[in-house]
Parts: structure tokens; sequence; C-alpha cells
């Protein structure tokens, strides 16, 4: 075993041994040491690099050398995520490592009854997991508290700033010990998520990057299909009658087409769900167990499955519509090819997507092939240009149905284009959209 997992204790080792860790993936590598030494760190990795476990194992490590009591509403450790999935991801890997140590954890977010969070906090929890809204709102109720933290993580930074949470955030740090253990992760460091790294720890921290110049990752066969857009849907039933694709990923646009192209394609004969925001948490927990266990064969999901959605075997990600942003191409085609297994990432494009494609291989510093032999090739969409290749504008809602978020991208943060304009036919309003809580 190689020596970064030899530092951990005789319980974690058994423990991840038996889930089939073989050797530390090179964020793991680089970051277990600095922590166990309880050092800050500001890691930033792409998606499937094994971020989760860099940070938990020596966190448990760390807690069980300690020998500390668990107090009632009063957590050592703190992992925040951006969404509930993938803090209910977060807490299962935290339970599987320590299933041999005496650590208890919990798994906090919104959109399910608040009672049998506050009962679990009442009972002791060591580790705890949480999206922002919902532990402030716990904060709030005074049936947790904050000071008693000892280590603290911030996964998918940039993911919490896309999604409007700077604020939530900043109360968050504000209810934290001055003295503690900072840890930062992040799969991009634009100008603002480095701004929020600089206020969100204290000391100098060490700084582990993993392939920051290739953001693509290289196990993935990516391909463009040109097609018109009514005949969009064909295409993609043709993708789908490949027998290779037995797990696969479709991303729209809004989630409204989600569950349209949701209900076309269960109609059709290709088993689906959908996954997005406006989904009850039992929904998409549903919809996620049921992918996993290969009950359904296409999970149809809006760009909140884009980021730290762990599912094994996806063997395809198809962008139906392409992403506003080229940082969210990668993030979508980093579902599949996950824990060293191979992948195909498939995106429709059509005459008006022509100038998002030529920025998603401007992003990822290469050309993504062009697959003509199939059967709705169209030429006038791959020879786009001009007003062709512009995109209607939309309103004040990005793709995803999500609201406008305060941080874009590098190339708007560094222009100081943060905030987009209101949208048509709309009243102002006395609170900002940008200090309106998303909930989690």
């Amino acid at each position: 075993m190689n020596s970064a997992f030899d530092q951990l204790s005789i319980p974690l080792r058994r423990a991840i041994t038996e889930m089939g860790y073989q050797k530390p993936s090179p964020i793991q590598t680089q970051a277990i040491a600095p922590i166990l030494a309880g050092r800050d760190v500001m890691g930033c990795a792409q998606t499937g690099t094994g971020k989760t476990a860099a940070f938990a194992l020596p966190l448990l490590h760390r807690l069980e050398q300690a020998h500390t009591a668990t107090l009632p509403g009063r957590p050592r450790v703190l992992i925040l995520a951006p969404t509930r999935e993938l803090a209910a991801q977060i807490g299962e890997s935290v339970r599987a490592y320590s299933v041999y140590q005496t650590i208890s954890s919990a798994v906090i977010f919104g959109g399910v009854s608040l009672n049998p969070q506050i009962e679990a906090l009442r009972k002791g929890v060591t580790v705890l997991v949480a999206t922002p809204g919902r532990l402030l709102d716990l904060c709030t109720q005074r049936v947790l508290s904050l000071e008693a933290v000892q280590s603290v993580v911030l996964d998918e930074a940039d993911r919490m700033l896309d999604m409007g949470f700077l604020p939530d955030i900043r109360k968050i740090l504000e209810r934290l010990p001055e003295r503690r253990q900072s840890l930062f992760f992040s799969a991009t460091l634009s100008p603002a998520v480095t701004e929020l790294a600089q206020s969100f720890i204290r000391t100098k921290p060490v700084v582990i990057r993993v392939d920051p110049g290739e953001p693509a990752v290289e196990r993935i066969r990516q391909r463009v299909y040109f097609v018109d857009k009514e005949k969009k849907y064909s295409l993609l039933k043709w993708v789908l009658d490949n027998p290779h694709c037995f797990r696969v990923i479709v991303f729209p646009r809004m989630k409204h087409g989600a569950d349209r192209l949701c209900k076309q394609l269960s109609r059709d004969g290709f088993p689906a769900a959908a996954l997005h925001g406006d989904k009850s948490q039992g929904a998409r927990l549903r919809a996620l167990e049921d992918f996993r266990s290969g009950k359904i064969q296409v999970l149809v999901a809006t760009d909140i499955a884009a980021r730290g959605i762990d599912v094994d075997d996806v063997t395809h990600v198809v962008n139906y519509d392409l992403p506003d942003e080229p940082e969210t191409y990668v993030h979508r085609i980093g579902r599949t090819a996950r824990a060293g297994a191979g992948g195909e990432a498939i995106s429709l494009v059509c005459a008006h997507d022509r100038q998002a494609l030529r920025e998603i291989e401007r992003f990822i510093g290469r050309g993504i092939p062009q697959e003509q032999e199939q059967p709705f090739h169209s030429e006038a969409a791959r020879t786009a240009m001009g007003a062709d290749a512009i995109r209607p504008k939309r309103s004040g809602h990005n793709r995803s149905g999500a609201r406008p978020s305060v941080h874009r991208s590098s190339t708007q943060a560094a222009s100081g284009a943060l905030y987009p304009p209101r949208s048509r036919g709309t009243k102002p309003t006395q609170t900002p959209f940008y200090a309106r809580r998303k909930p989690c």
C-alpha cells in the first residue's frame, strides 16, 4: 500500500481496503499528509479525482487519535457541500470510511423534515455534512452550535458561488472559531473563488493543484453530432438505441425541458427519470437510486447533476443542449469515465449552438471530433456562421432553471460583468437576486 495510506490508522486502512482502494489518487497523495499535520489546505482538482477521501480520511484519523467526546449539537468536523445529492454522497463515504471506528456522523440538508435531523444532532454528532441553508436554519433555532468545530471543509467552492451561497457562507464563517483547520476544495480557481478562499483560510495554506491545465478528462471520448433542432429528439433516440448505452445522463437546458424529455423517452421505450431542483428530495433520491441500480437507463438532469454526483459505470453523457458556461461542459462530461473507467460524451449541436461550441473548444484547448456518419447529420448546422450561430437571448434565469448566479466565469469576473441584466417585463424588487438564497 502506498505511503499516503500507510499514515492512516488500522481501522481506516481496513475499511478502504475492503472498499477496493489500492493506491491513492494524486489529490489524496498530496493532501493526506498536510491534513494529518493539521495544516490548512487549498486544493484544486477536477471532479472524479477522489477529493472526498483526500479530506475525509485524514480528518477521521485525527478524530480517532484525539479521542474527542461527542457533545449534543456541537460537531467537531463540519463539511459544507452545495447540493443535497453531494452532501448525501459525502455522508455515505464518511460512514463507509468510519465503519470500524466509533465516530458518529450525520447529513443535514433542506427539502426534508427537520425533526430527524434535530434528533440526530441532539444525540451527538462528531462529523456533520451539511448544505449551507439548512445549516443556518438549525443554527438559528439553536439546536446546533459551530463553536466546537475544529476542522471545516468547503467542498466544490466554485459551485457554491454559482448557486448564490456566498452570503450564507459568510454567515457560517462568522459562527466558526477563529482557531480551526480550514480545507478548501474547488474544481476551478477563478478570481472570485480565490477571494473566497482568502476569507475562508486564516493561515498560509498548502496549495495543491492536480492537472489544472487539462480541464477535459483524457479517458472520455468526446464527439459532436450536428443536427437540425426539429430532429434532435430523433437523434437522441438513435444514440440511445446503441446497446453500449446502458447508463446514460442526458443534460437538457431547463427544468421543464427535462420533464418533457423524460416523458417522451419513457413513452418510447427508454426507461428514464428526471432530476432537477423543482423535484422533491424523495423524488431526487429515488431517481438516483433507480439510476444506480439499473432500473432506468436514462437520467435526464439539469446542471444540478453536473457536479459531485458519483454514479459508477455511466457509459455516456449526452449534451442535449450545450451549457452556457464552458466550465459546465467539463463538469457534465466528468460524470462518465470515473474510477479509471472509460466513457463517451456526445453533444447534439444545432446551428445556434456553434458559438457555444467554439467557446467550449477554446476552453478545453482542442477541437472536439465531429461525427458526420449519423442519419440526422445537418450540414447547415455544421457550417453555421454569423446570425445563425448566435443563440436566442434568454430571460433572467439560466438554462438549468436556476436563478442567475453572482459568479459566472473567470472571464466575466475579470471584466466586472458579474450581474446579468434584469429580464424584460419584470418589476424591480427591493431584494437583489444575489441576496436571495436558493433552497438547498
